[in-house]
C-alpha cells in the first residue's frame, strides 16, 4: 500500500500560498532595484563565495571553512556599507504616499511652471543646468555639500544661477516645496554601465541621484541643449517643455507637434 503521510504533510493551506506570493513580490522588486547595478555584479560574487563554503564543507577542507565562516560572519556589516545606496533607494520607494503625492501635486502648479519656463530658457540658450525637486526623502546631505539659499523660486532666479561662469553654476540647485534651498550642490554618479556614452556628467549625477533617492531631477544639455528627467533610477530624455510639465505634475506625457507628425 502506498504511505500518502508524506502528502498530507505537505498540505498547502491558504496562508502559505499568501507567503509564497509575499516573498516572491519581495524578491521581484528586490531584483528591480539592483538590476544594472553595481549591486548586482556583487550578488554574483556573493553567490560564488556561497558556493565554495559548500564545496569545502563537503570535502572537509577546514581551514577554507574556517576562513569563508569569518567573511560571511564579519561581511554582513560590510555589506549594509556596501549596499547603502541600493538599501536607501529602496526605503526611498517604499516611503512616499499617494495622497501626500496629490496635495504636493496641487500646491506646487506655480512653481512647476517656473521651472518649466526656466529650463526652456536655459536650453534655447544652449546653458547646462541640474535642478532637484526634493520629494519625501530629505536631501540634507546633498544640500550640506554646497551653498544653503532661502529664495523664492523664479525663473529668473534659475536662469540666473546657472549663468555661465557664476560662481554656483557648476552645481545643482535643489528645490524644497516653493523654495531654493541650495545651489551648487554636488550629487553622487551613477554606476550604471548602461547608461548612453553620449552622457556627461550632469546625467550621470541626476541619474546617481534618482538611484539613491525618489527626487525628482531635470537636466539641461549644455551640448545638445536637450532636457531630460531622472526618476527612480530611469531617464528619460529629448523631452519638450510641455513634456518636462507633465513629469513634474506626475501625469504621462503628451506627444508633442514634432512626435505626432512622425507618427503619422
Amino acid at each position: 500500500m502506498p504511505d500518502f503521510s508524506l502528502l498530507q504533510a505537505l498540505r498547502v493551506d491558504w496562508r502559505d500560498l499568501l507567503e509564497i506570493a509575499l516573498v516572491s513580490v519581495l524578491f521581484y522588486r528586490v531584483l528591480l532595484l539592483i538590476r544594472g547595478s553595481r549591486a548586482l555584479q556583487m550578488l554574483g560574487g556573493i553567490v560564488v563565495l556561497t558556493l565554495a563554503y559548500v564545496a569545502a564543507w563537503v570535502l572537509k577542507l577546514s581551514m577554507i571553512t574556517y576562513l569563508l565562516g569569518l567573511v560571511f560572519t564579519y561581511g554582513a556589516f560590510a555589506l549594509l556599507v556596501i549596499f547603502q545606496p541600493e538599501l536607501r533607494s529602496a526605503l526611498a520607494h517604499i516611503g512616499p504616499s499617494r495622497m501626500t503625492r496629490v496635495f504636493r501635486r496641487l500646491e506646487g502648479g506655480e512653481v512647476l511652471d517656473e521651472i518649466v519656463d526656466a529650463v526652456d530658457r536655459l536650453s534655447r540658450s544652449g546653458v547646462g543646468a541640474i535642478i532637484v525637486l526634493e520629494r519625501e526623502m530629505p536631501l540634507d546631505d546633498f544640500i550640506d555639500s554646497g551653498s544653503g539659499l532661502e529664495a523664492k523660486v523664479s525663473a529668473d532666479l534659475l536662469t540666473t544661477i546657472f549663468t555661465p561662469y557664476s560662481p554656483l553654476h557648476d552645481g545643482a540647485v535643489v528645490i524644497r516645496g516653493d523654495m531654493i534651498v541650495g545651489a551648487g550642490c554636488i550629487l553622487p554618479l551613477s554606476q550604471t554601465v548602461s547608461l548612453d556614452r553620449t552622457m556627461g556628467t550632469r546625467h550621470r549625477a541626476a541619474l546617481g541621484l534618482s538611484e539613491e533617492s525618489d527626487a525628482l531631477i531635470v537636466v539641461v544639455s549644455e551640448e545638445r541643449a536637450s532636457i531630460s528627467i531622472a526618476q527612480g533610477g530611469k531617464l528619460r530624455t529629448d523631452l519638450s517643455p510641455l513634456q518636462v510639465r507633465d513629469l513634474l505634475a506626475g501625469r504621462e506625457p503628451r506627444a508633442t507637434a514634432e512626435h505626432a507628425v512622425m507618427a503619422l
